[in-house]
């Protein structure tokens, strides 16, 4: 009685000796380090590399190690103010064509990394970083939306020879085409009602004209909407691997709403910088009447912008692209005029566009008008009110030589960095809609590590009031229940190392509450061992009833609240869910260290052998 077959003992050392392996790496440190990529995403070429090491040298700036990962080169240095040091020197020596960022690289062992174990990531409240919600600006999503059906009505009627007096947009969500003759209202009905599907079309005879307005569906608003909140997800995952952050939390919040947080980000003020940057860029046609425009009246049919240099020009309402559909892009200096430029890479369809206005306009002047939103904080009436503006210049006009394709090149930036800025915002894809940040946080170093501090001390504190409490009451069986709390916090570990998941401080809280839940079943079952005892039953007879009867009591306690944690991760967000995953897993393994893990311990002490007396 009260034996395990061999195969269990060895299934439990086996699940105590994995669970140690993977728990390992959280223990040891991070160095201070410095990630360096090229702007196109790849590794440092070689010579780069020894150039970079010896722009440190020369700096005196110690280097502790280097690691080749994947498309980065790794500097691991001993502080963070070498780290600080060395970011610059790189950065004014290798000058544009990289990218460095600043981040914390694990310490783990290479025999640790060759079996795939790595640290688990701690979230933003425990390594410090950066906090922001973005709202997506769903207006000027529809109307951009507008503005893009105006262009493309205005091509595919001219391509199908239908005639037309004008294109324009009729409020936010409907474009107007007026026509001549009923006839070519008729042949345009026809012709946009095969392409485009999505659209209402209605037809209006008003001030000797015909109208045809196609209205935009509710559908299809919630569609463009929708896309427009993915894609701004996608470009500030694109912006963030960039700043090479290792584990960034990038997720929907509501309908209109992005919550990024980016752990373990020192350069806080760059990462600001990079994610609040609405900038975008529109391509249109100088208006030929702008080069005897003296800053009067606007014409009829044209808009005035401001120039970066000063004064104004007058463009055509019609944007012939914008950043959407550019693929790459890259900051150079000109090599005749040594001016800072950016090489720009449009996909299939930009480039079709490109070429069919530019090639219909040769000889004209085009201008490349960039656009950047910004939220500033005014007092108004005592109290504090975000006042949101959107600016618009033409950084460039350029006279049309020859029909271009799939690349060109911006000039009349004013300088490297704003070059370097401009090529990562385009190359990491344009926004769909400007984003706002609604709140912001920044947490320090210093304040993650306080909060680690003060998590460990609390699960500490509660292991050995535990532990203490065990061993008085229960003597031999407390210390078998505290070896098992203790494997169990082991596991909890090693499973999340395993699944990557990220560590919070409401993730401690979950662990330490784990810690007074872990002996529950511990003490059920030595209650039901005592009262054996006390009916007269033998040891051996009462260890085994003492499992027996307990298991079921134990079970159903612990899916209800494992339940509970499935409902509060399903249905919570943020610092609720990093409470549930530790919540669980701990329910998980402390069921396995309290029933299968204490009834090996106490079996290969009491079990096969005579028992005068259990200390229990």
């Amino acid at each position: 009685m009260n034996r395990y077959p061999l195969w269990k003992y060895l299934l439990v050392l086996a699940v105590v000796v994995v669970g140690i392996i993977y728990a390992l790496p959280s223990l040891y440190g991070e160095d201070p380090a410095l990630q360096i990529a090229t702007t196109r995403g790849e590794m440092p070429a070689s010579t780069d590399q020894q150039r970079i090491i010896e722009l440190l040298k020369n700096a005196d700036i110690p280097v502790k190690a280097t690691e080749q990962q994947q498309d980065r080169f790794l500097i691991r240095l001993f502080d963070t103010e070498n780290q600080l040091r060395g970011a610059e020197v790189i950065k004014a020596g290798l000058g544009n064509g990289f990218i460095v960022a600043l981040n914390l690289a694990p310490t783990t062992p290479a025999w640790l990394q060759a079996l795939n174990a790595r640290p688990m990531y701690l979230g933003l409240d425990l390594r410090g970083g950066v906090h922001c919600l973005m709202e997506v600006d769903m207006e000027t999503a529809n109307r951009q939306a507008v503005e893009r059906y105006v262009n493309e009505f205005r091509t595919q009627l001219r391509e199908a020879g239908i005639r037309y007096g004008a294109v324009a947009a009729q409020g936010e969500a409907a474009v107007s085409v007026r026509s001549e003759q009923v006839p070519e209202r008729e042949r345009a009905v026809r012709e946009l009602r095969r392409d485009y599907p999505e659209l209402q079309l209605q037809q209006e005879e008003r001030d000797g004209a015909f109208w045809l307005i196609a209205r935009i569906t509710e559908e299809r608003q919630r569609e463009i909407q929708q896309f427009a909140v993915q894609q701004n997800i996608t470009t500030l995952r694109n912006r963030v691997n960039e700043l090479g952050v290792a584990e960034p939390v990038i997720q929907r919040q509501g309908v209109n709403r992005i919550v990024v947080q980016l752990p373990g980000v020192q350069d806080t003020a760059r990462a600001k910088e990079i994610l609040g940057a609405t900038a975008t860029l529109e391509f249109r046609m100088v208006d030929d009447r702008s080069f005897t425009y003296d800053g009067g009246p606007v014409p009829p049919g044209a808009q005035s912008f401001p120039r970066r240099e000063g004064g104004s020009v007058l463009l055509r309402p019609g944007v012939i692209l914008t950043g959407e559909f550019i693929t790459d892009a890259s900051s150079t200096i000109d090599t005749q005029t040594g001016q800072p430029q950016v090489n720009i890479r449009l996909n299939s369809a930009g480039g079709q566009m490109m070429n069919r206005e530019t090639r219909d306009n040769v000889g004209k002047s085009m201008a490349v008008v960039f656009i950047e939103s910004k939220v500033e904080t005014k007092i108004v009436d005592g109290q504090e009110e975000k006042v949101r503006s959107r600016t618009a210049e033409v950084i460039n006009v350029a006279r049309i030589q020859e029909a271009l394709g799939n690349s060109f090149r911006i000039t009349g930036l004013e300088s490297t960095r704003e070059a370097r800025n401009l090529a990562l915002l385009l190359r990491a894809g344009a926004l769909a809609a400007p984003l706002e940040i609604v709140e912001e946080r920044t947490i320090g170093p210093s304040l993650g590590k306080a909060n680690i501090e003060q998590g460990f001390n609390a699960a500490l504190i509660g292991l050995i009031a535990v532990g203490i409490f065990m061993i008085a009451y229960y003597k031999v069986f407390g210390i078998i229940a505290n070896l098992a709390l203790i494997v169990n916090i082991v596991l909890i570990l090693a499973i999340l190392s395993l699944l990557q998941a990220t560590l919070t401080l409401p993730g401690i809280a979950g662990i330490v509450l784990t810690i007074g839940m872990a002996v529950d079943a511990n003490v059920l079952i030595y209650e039901r061992i005592r009262e054996e005892v006390r009916a007269g039953a033998g040891p051996q007879q009462a260890i085994y009833a003492g499992y027996a009867k307990a298991l079921s009591t134990i079970t159903d306690a612990n899916i209800t609240t494992l339940i509970a944690g499935v409902v509060l991760f399903a249905f919570g967000t943020g610092s609720v869910r990093g409470f549930a995953v530790t919540l669980s897993i701990g329910i998980v393994t402390s069921m396995f260290t309290a029933i299968m893990g204490t009834r090996a311990v106490v079996n290969l002490i009491y079990g096969g052998r005579k028992v005068s007396k259990l200390y229990v």
